[in-house]
């Protein structure tokens, strides 16, 4: 038995002293210290040794378990310190080298725009409001006074979904919302995207931005649009900005218009880029249609109130002074990366 343990002790030892690395350890402690390990089988064939023997033969494997013990902790220890030696070696870190440049994203042109109108709204008093994209046919048509043989409604210009549902066409049906609720009065601007079916050009695209506004309240008079959108035009374009209103016509509202901002490169003279004629078309406006205000619950006899609505996009080409829309969609880095 003495010569068995002592074979082992000398096995195991010279095993630990070949290991060079910390699995290797683990599987010599396996082979001869777990419970089917060489060391364990000797102390389970005890019953085989003389009683007057035991004591000495278990002193014995003790010895030699306490003993294999201790070199594989030396050794672990020893394997663990080369091992994170090296792996300090290998990520050194040269603190002399220039230091890389964080490489930092910021808000889209259409972003920027966005918030600059918001700003200018909510200043003057009116709450962001947002709605669903894919929107119920009665809210983003019949609600808004454009009944079901108006050309808007033709598939040439609306995504259809289904008969009764669409991708809206623009930021009102949000406002159809918000009157139906009846909390009165109302100050609102509506931003979001919409899609109508165009081809993609310098001007146009299926998928854009809009925001519209509403006001409802009693007494509000087109003199109050015209001041409204006068001082808007001023915080975005310049102090010295006017606006310029031209009839025009849109179902869900009456009177309407169509407004203009003075070029604010030549000052109103007329330039490239306004074409020569000193004006650039900006936005449409009206005053509320009684039979859209009927039709979400508010007494056209009590209250009055106007609309409008802006192409973000638009205004993000000219405050910027883009030619081309598509610039806006096609993600290239050195475009983006001047605003």
């Amino acid at each position: 038995m003495k010569e068995q343990l002592e074979k082992i002790k000398a096995e195991a030892l010279a095993q630990i002293e070949l290991a060079d690395a910390l699995e290797k350890l683990n599987d010599i402690r396996v082979a001869y210290l777990g419970k089917k390990g060489q060391l364990t089988s000797v102390l389970k064939s005890m019953k085989d040794v003389a009683p007057e023997d035991r004591p000495k033969v278990g002193q014995m494997v003790n010895e030699a378990r306490e003993l294999i013990e201790a070199k594989l902790e030396e050794t672990k220890n020893t394997l663990a310190r080369k091992a994170r030696e090296e792996q300090m070696k290998n990520e050194v870190i040269d603190v002399t080298l220039p230091s890389r440049k964080a490489n930092i994203g910021h808000s889209h042109p259409n972003m920027i725009a966005q918030k600059e109108v918001e700003r200018i709204f909510v200043g003057m008093g009116y709450e962001v409001v947002e709605g669903p994209e894919v929107e119920y046919d009665e809210y983003n048509f019949e609600k808004l006074n454009i009944p079901a043989n108006h050309p808007a409604k033709d598939e040439q210009d609306t995504f259809y979904i289904n008969k009764e549902i669409v991708l809206r066409t623009q930021t009102s049906p949000v406002q159809a919302r918000v009157m139906e609720q009846g909390k009165l009065p109302i100050r609102m601007i509506a931003p979001g995207r919409v899609f109508r079916s165009d081809e993609v050009d310098a001007t146009h695209s299926p998928s854009f931005h809009q925001i519209e506004g509403l006001v409802i309240d009693k007494h509000i008079t087109f003199a109050d649009l015209k001041g409204t959108l006068a001082e808007f035009a001023k915080e975005l374009f310049g102090e010295d900005t006017k606006v310029n209103f031209r009839p025009h016509h849109f179902p869900f509202t009456e009177p309407s218009a169509e407004v203009d901002v003075s070029c604010f490169k030549c000052g109103g003279k007329g330039c490239r880029f306004c074409k020569g004629s000193g004006w650039i078309e900006i936005l449409g406006c009206g005053m509320v249609h009684p039979h859209v205000l009927e039709m979400c619950g508010i007494d056209p006899e009590a209250y009055t109130g106007f609309a409008f609505g802006v192409g973000l996009e638009r205004i993000a080409l000219l405050k910027y002074e883009i030619d081309d829309m598509r610039l806006l969609y096609e993600n290239d880095i050195r475009f983006l990366r001047q605003f």
